[in-house]
Protein backbone atom coordinates (compact mmCIF):
# COMPACT_ATOMS: atom_id res chain seq x y z
CA UNK A 1 0.00 0.00 0.00
CA UNK A 2 2.55 2.55 0.63
CA UNK A 3 4.64 1.72 -2.37
CA UNK A 4 1.05 2.46 -4.31
CA UNK A 5 0.83 5.84 -2.79
CA UNK A 6 4.41 6.87 -3.59
CA UNK A 7 4.24 6.07 -6.92
CA UNK A 8 1.11 8.37 -7.33
CA UNK A 9 3.02 10.84 -5.56
CA UNK A 10 5.50 10.02 -8.16
CA UNK A 11 3.36 10.17 -11.17
CA UNK A 12 1.74 12.88 -9.75
CA UNK A 13 4.97 15.05 -9.73
CA UNK A 14 5.92 13.68 -12.67
CA UNK A 15 2.59 15.16 -14.90
CA UNK A 16 2.78 18.41 -12.90
CA UNK A 17 3.93 21.26 -15.94
CA UNK A 18 7.14 22.56 -15.29
CA UNK A 19 7.57 26.04 -14.44
CA UNK A 20 8.41 27.33 -18.27
CA UNK A 21 5.11 25.40 -19.30
CA UNK A 22 2.26 27.11 -16.81
CA UNK A 23 4.57 30.83 -18.21
CA UNK A 24 3.64 29.47 -22.00
CA UNK A 25 0.17 28.91 -20.42
CA UNK A 26 -0.36 32.33 -18.98
CA UNK A 27 1.51 34.14 -21.67
CA UNK A 28 -1.41 32.23 -24.44
CA UNK A 29 -4.15 33.55 -22.04
CA UNK A 30 -2.71 36.95 -22.30
CA UNK A 31 -2.27 37.17 -25.75
CA UNK A 32 -6.00 35.63 -26.09
CA UNK A 33 -7.21 38.70 -24.12
CA UNK A 34 -5.37 41.31 -25.47
CA UNK A 35 -6.12 40.17 -29.11
CA UNK A 36 -9.37 42.20 -29.64
CA UNK A 37 -7.26 45.34 -28.44
CA UNK A 38 -4.34 44.46 -30.66
CA UNK A 39 -6.41 44.26 -33.68
CA UNK A 40 -8.25 47.89 -32.98
CA UNK A 41 -6.33 50.96 -34.77
CA UNK A 42 -3.21 52.76 -33.29
CA UNK A 43 -5.01 55.71 -32.92
CA UNK A 44 -8.01 54.22 -31.16
CA UNK A 45 -8.39 55.53 -27.68
CA UNK A 46 -9.45 52.22 -26.25
CA UNK A 47 -6.18 50.63 -27.42
CA UNK A 48 -4.15 53.71 -26.19
CA UNK A 49 -5.84 53.19 -22.81
CA UNK A 50 -5.52 49.40 -22.45
CA UNK A 51 -1.72 49.67 -23.49
CA UNK A 52 -1.03 52.70 -21.04
CA UNK A 53 -3.01 50.49 -18.11
CA UNK A 54 -0.67 47.03 -19.64
CA UNK A 55 2.44 48.86 -19.08
CA UNK A 56 1.45 50.28 -15.49
CA UNK A 57 0.45 46.59 -14.46
CA UNK A 58 3.46 44.87 -16.10
CA UNK A 59 5.86 48.00 -14.40
CA UNK A 60 4.41 47.79 -10.89
CA UNK A 61 4.56 43.80 -11.00
CA UNK A 62 8.33 44.49 -12.00
CA UNK A 63 9.02 46.91 -8.96
CA UNK A 64 6.92 44.81 -6.19
CA UNK A 65 8.72 41.36 -7.56
CA UNK A 66 12.02 43.46 -7.72
CA UNK A 67 11.63 44.44 -4.18
CA UNK A 68 11.00 41.33 -3.02
CA UNK A 69 13.54 39.74 -4.46
CA UNK A 70 16.05 41.77 -3.19
CA UNK A 71 14.89 42.06 0.31
CA UNK A 72 17.32 39.59 1.52
CA UNK A 73 20.09 41.12 -0.02
CA UNK A 74 19.37 44.60 1.29
CA UNK A 75 19.16 42.99 4.47
CA UNK A 76 22.10 41.55 4.24
CA UNK A 77 23.84 44.58 3.44
CA UNK A 78 22.79 46.80 6.13
CA UNK A 79 23.40 44.62 8.76
CA UNK A 80 26.87 44.38 6.84
CA UNK A 81 27.28 47.73 7.14
CA UNK A 82 26.19 48.24 10.95
CA UNK A 83 29.08 45.06 11.51
CA UNK A 84 31.74 47.60 9.47
CA UNK A 85 30.52 51.03 11.73
CA UNK A 86 30.85 49.12 14.75
CA UNK A 87 34.42 47.68 13.96
CA UNK A 88 35.40 50.79 12.63
CA UNK A 89 34.66 52.35 15.54
CA UNK A 90 36.61 50.21 17.75
CA UNK A 91 39.68 50.53 15.57
CA UNK A 92 39.34 46.69 14.40
CA UNK A 93 38.78 47.25 11.00
CA UNK A 94 41.12 47.99 7.58
CA UNK A 95 40.73 47.14 3.99
CA UNK A 96 40.26 43.37 3.21
CA UNK A 97 39.11 42.56 6.94
CA UNK A 98 37.04 39.44 7.11
CA UNK A 99 33.59 41.11 8.92
CA UNK A 100 31.92 38.14 10.11
CA UNK A 101 35.20 36.44 11.38
CA UNK A 102 36.07 39.79 13.10
CA UNK A 103 32.75 40.31 14.73
CA UNK A 104 32.73 36.92 16.29
CA UNK A 105 34.83 38.19 18.78
CA UNK A 106 31.93 40.94 19.90
CA UNK A 107 29.17 40.28 22.37
CA UNK A 108 25.98 41.96 22.06
CA UNK A 109 24.51 42.34 25.09
CA UNK A 110 20.94 44.56 26.30
CA UNK A 111 21.59 47.07 28.96
CA UNK A 112 18.67 48.63 30.83
CA UNK A 113 19.25 52.03 30.88
CA UNK A 114 17.20 52.72 34.18
CA UNK A 115 19.70 50.60 36.18
CA UNK A 116 22.53 49.85 34.31
CA UNK A 117 22.20 46.42 34.28
CA UNK A 118 22.21 43.95 31.51
CA UNK A 119 18.67 42.68 30.52
CA UNK A 120 18.28 39.29 30.36
CA UNK A 121 15.13 37.47 28.21
CA UNK A 122 15.85 39.46 25.67
CA UNK A 123 16.78 39.11 21.59
CA UNK A 124 19.72 40.98 21.69
CA UNK A 125 20.72 40.51 18.30
CA UNK A 126 17.39 41.17 16.37
CA UNK A 127 16.41 44.17 18.86
CA UNK A 128 15.95 47.48 17.54
CA UNK A 129 16.38 49.90 19.82
CA UNK A 130 15.88 53.55 17.43
CA UNK A 131 12.81 51.44 16.35
CA UNK A 132 11.64 51.08 19.92
CA UNK A 133 12.17 54.44 20.73
CA UNK A 134 9.45 55.02 18.31
CA UNK A 135 7.36 52.58 20.68
CA UNK A 136 5.40 54.10 23.39
CA UNK A 137 5.65 50.80 25.17
CA UNK A 138 8.87 50.35 24.70
CA UNK A 139 10.48 54.01 25.33
CA UNK A 140 10.01 56.53 27.51
CA UNK A 141 9.14 60.19 26.69
CA UNK A 142 12.42 62.33 28.20
CA UNK A 143 11.34 65.55 30.01
CA UNK A 144 11.80 68.75 28.00
CA UNK A 145 14.40 70.18 30.27
CA UNK A 146 16.62 66.71 30.12
CA UNK A 147 16.66 66.22 26.37
CA UNK A 148 19.36 68.20 25.42
CA UNK A 149 20.04 65.87 22.54
CA UNK A 150 16.76 66.47 20.89
CA UNK A 151 15.19 62.89 20.05
CA UNK A 152 12.15 63.12 22.54
CA UNK A 153 12.05 59.62 23.22
CA UNK A 154 14.88 56.83 24.50
CA UNK A 155 14.44 53.22 24.34
CA UNK A 156 14.08 51.38 27.84
CA UNK A 157 16.99 48.99 26.87
CA UNK A 158 19.81 49.62 24.60
CA UNK A 159 22.44 47.54 22.82
CA UNK A 160 26.02 47.42 23.59
CA UNK A 161 28.88 45.34 22.31
CA UNK A 162 31.50 44.04 24.19
CA UNK A 163 34.90 43.64 22.74
CA UNK A 164 36.96 40.96 24.62
CA UNK A 165 40.44 39.81 24.55
CA UNK A 166 40.66 35.93 25.33
CA UNK A 167 37.46 36.40 27.33
CA UNK A 168 38.54 39.72 28.86
CA UNK A 169 36.86 43.03 27.98
CA UNK A 170 38.64 44.92 25.75
CA UNK A 171 36.27 47.64 25.03
CA UNK A 172 32.74 48.85 24.82
CA UNK A 173 30.76 50.29 22.31
CA UNK A 174 27.79 52.08 22.58
CA UNK A 175 25.23 52.86 20.26
CA UNK A 176 24.31 56.60 20.12
CA UNK A 177 22.12 59.90 18.50
CA UNK A 178 21.38 63.31 18.66
CA UNK A 179 20.17 66.01 16.46
CA UNK A 180 21.95 68.55 14.35
CA UNK A 181 21.32 71.37 12.30
CA UNK A 182 19.15 69.49 9.80
CA UNK A 183 19.20 65.66 10.94
CA UNK A 184 19.29 63.66 13.72
CA UNK A 185 22.48 61.90 13.78
CA UNK A 186 22.92 58.17 14.27
CA UNK A 187 26.47 56.70 15.71
CA UNK A 188 28.75 54.66 18.01
CA UNK A 189 31.23 55.94 20.72
CA UNK A 190 33.63 53.04 21.57
CA UNK A 191 34.81 53.38 25.48
CA UNK A 192 37.95 51.09 26.87
CA UNK A 193 36.93 48.47 29.74
CA UNK A 194 37.92 51.59 32.08
CA UNK A 195 34.70 52.63 31.41
CA UNK A 196 35.76 56.53 30.72
CA UNK A 197 38.32 56.33 27.37
CA UNK A 198 37.35 56.98 24.16
CA UNK A 199 38.65 54.68 21.75
CA UNK A 200 36.85 56.18 18.76
CA UNK A 201 33.48 57.88 17.40
CA UNK A 202 31.51 56.92 14.12
CA UNK A 203 28.52 59.05 13.28
CA UNK A 204 27.68 56.70 10.58
CA UNK A 205 24.13 58.17 9.41
CA UNK A 206 23.46 62.00 9.31
CA UNK A 207 22.53 64.37 6.75
CA UNK A 208 24.24 67.48 7.56
CA UNK A 209 25.49 70.16 5.40
CA UNK A 210 28.34 68.94 3.11
CA UNK A 211 31.63 69.88 3.65
CA UNK A 212 30.83 71.60 7.15
CA UNK A 213 28.65 69.79 9.63
CA UNK A 214 28.72 67.00 7.34
CA UNK A 215 32.95 66.73 8.17
CA UNK A 216 31.66 64.23 10.98
CA UNK A 217 32.48 61.58 8.49
CA UNK A 218 35.84 62.87 8.10
CA UNK A 219 38.71 60.37 9.29
CA UNK A 220 40.67 63.30 10.44
CA UNK A 221 38.14 64.77 13.05
CA UNK A 222 36.72 61.12 14.00
CA UNK A 223 40.52 60.40 15.26
CA UNK A 224 40.67 63.44 17.10
CA UNK A 225 38.00 61.44 19.69
CA UNK A 226 40.85 58.19 20.68
CA UNK A 227 42.11 59.09 24.08
CA UNK A 228 40.03 61.56 25.04
CA UNK A 229 38.52 61.26 28.68
CA UNK A 230 34.45 61.76 29.26
CA UNK A 231 34.20 62.02 32.71
CA UNK A 232 36.06 64.29 35.19
CA UNK A 233 36.30 63.34 38.95
CA UNK A 234 38.21 65.69 40.08
CA UNK A 235 35.65 68.08 40.25
CA UNK A 236 31.67 67.71 41.15
CA UNK A 237 31.23 63.81 41.60
CA UNK A 238 27.79 62.49 41.39
CA UNK A 239 27.18 59.30 43.55
CA UNK A 240 24.17 57.05 42.73
CA UNK A 241 22.52 53.90 44.81
CA UNK A 242 22.72 50.78 42.77
CA UNK A 243 19.33 50.17 43.37
CA UNK A 244 20.11 46.11 42.34
CA UNK A 245 23.30 45.70 44.78
CA UNK A 246 21.54 47.70 48.36
CA UNK A 247 24.23 49.72 50.36
CA UNK A 248 26.87 50.24 47.31
CA UNK A 249 27.71 53.34 45.69
CA UNK A 250 28.48 54.10 42.21
CA UNK A 251 30.51 57.18 41.23
CA UNK A 252 29.39 58.04 37.89
CA UNK A 253 31.25 61.70 37.81
CA UNK A 254 30.60 64.77 35.47
CA UNK A 255 30.44 64.39 32.02
CA UNK A 256 33.58 66.85 30.67
CA UNK A 257 34.04 65.66 26.74
CA UNK A 258 32.90 67.86 24.37
CA UNK A 259 33.83 70.27 21.58
CA UNK A 260 35.50 73.40 21.41
CA UNK A 261 36.18 76.29 19.06
CA UNK A 262 39.30 76.48 17.42
CA UNK A 263 42.14 73.50 17.72
CA UNK A 264 42.27 72.18 21.15
CA UNK A 265 46.14 72.73 22.72
CA UNK A 266 46.84 69.51 24.68
CA UNK A 267 49.56 71.19 26.39
CA UNK A 268 46.73 73.47 28.26
CA UNK A 269 45.02 71.11 31.54
CA UNK A 270 41.21 70.06 30.29
CA UNK A 271 42.46 69.15 27.28
CA UNK A 272 41.75 65.51 27.45
CA UNK A 273 38.04 66.31 27.38
CA UNK A 274 38.13 68.86 24.51
CA UNK A 275 38.00 68.15 20.87
CA UNK A 276 38.04 70.75 17.59
CA UNK A 277 34.48 71.72 17.09
CA UNK A 278 33.57 71.22 12.94
CA UNK A 279 34.78 74.96 11.31
CA UNK A 280 31.67 76.81 9.98
CA UNK A 281 29.46 74.66 11.58
CA UNK A 282 28.46 75.81 14.76
CA UNK A 283 24.99 73.92 15.48
CA UNK A 284 25.94 70.39 14.08
CA UNK A 285 28.90 70.69 16.96
CA UNK A 286 26.53 72.22 19.65
CA UNK A 287 24.71 69.10 18.45
CA UNK A 288 27.23 66.62 19.10
CA UNK A 289 28.52 67.83 22.42
CA UNK A 290 24.62 67.40 23.01
CA UNK A 291 24.67 63.77 22.07
CA UNK A 292 27.54 62.84 24.01
CA UNK A 293 26.36 64.92 27.15
CA UNK A 294 22.92 63.37 26.63
CA UNK A 295 24.02 59.20 26.73
CA UNK A 296 27.35 59.54 28.38
CA UNK A 297 24.84 61.26 31.45
CA UNK A 298 22.46 59.75 34.11
CA UNK A 299 20.12 59.38 30.76
CA UNK A 300 22.25 57.29 29.13
CA UNK A 301 25.33 55.16 29.71
CA UNK A 302 26.38 56.73 32.62
CA UNK A 303 25.18 53.80 35.55
CA UNK A 304 26.35 51.27 32.96
CA UNK A 305 29.45 52.39 32.23
CA UNK A 306 30.08 53.26 36.30
CA UNK A 307 29.64 49.42 36.74
CA UNK A 308 32.00 48.74 33.88
CA UNK A 309 34.84 50.71 35.50
CA UNK A 310 34.18 48.66 38.77
CA UNK A 311 34.07 45.18 37.03
CA UNK A 312 30.36 45.01 37.17
CA UNK A 313 29.28 45.66 33.70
Amino acid sequence: MPDLKSNQTKQAEQEKPSLKQQFGVYVDKAQVYAKPYLDLPNDSFKKTVAVALALCLVGAIVVSGSAVILKPLQEWNKSKDEKVNILEVADLYQKGTDVDLAFKNIETRLVDLDTGDYAEGLDAKSYDQWKAAKDPAQSVAIPSDKDIASIKRKPKYSKVYLVKDNGALKTVILPVNGYGLWSTMYGFIAVQADGETVVGMNLYDQAETPGLGGEVVNPKWKALWKGKRIYNFSGKELHETNLTEKGQTIDIGEVALGLVKGSVDPSKPGSEYQVDALAGATLTSRGVSNLVQYWMGKEGYALYLAKVRNGRG
